[in-house]
């Protein structure tokens, strides 16, 4: 299966480009593959390029878990972390995600500086 980048993502969240936004729908339509990396970043570009807010990047997430053309890495994870993103005011969908790919790989405790990310469970503060 072919993967995506980042800004494909973007395109079919976004719809800015109406050119490169033709050409991610087609590129994703007979299927494509979003790694955690690029989901990620792309919640990040939401947040600080487009000043997306948090419900609106939780959106943007449950719909690119649902899309039909989509397989997210490890999607029960993905799912997870937005469950977490959800109930906790203040994180990033990111450090979500990172701490529910360190839980499905049995690497707990999260060992991390971050005091918002250390208020969750699995999560250590150093």
């Amino acid at each position: 299966m072919r993967a995506v980048d980042t800004n494909v993502l973007v395109r079919l969240l976004t719809g800015d480009d109406p050119n490169q936004t033709a050409a991610a729908e087609s590129f994703v339509a007979p299927g494509a593959w979003v790694s955690h990396l690029v989901l990620a970043e792309t919640t990040w570009v939401l947040s600080a390029v487009y000043r997306v807010g948090p419900a609106a990047i939780a959106t943007a997430v449950d719909m690119l878990l649902n899309h039909e053309a989509l397989t997210l890495q490890d999607a029960d994870v993905a799912r997870a972390a937005l469950q977490q993103y959800r109930a906790t005011s203040g994180m990033s969908f990111s450090d979500c995600l990172v701490l529910e790919v360190a839980r499905k790989n049995g690497h707990l405790p999260l060992g991390t500086f971050d005091r918002q990310l250390a208020r969750l469970d699995g999560a250590q503060r150093l």
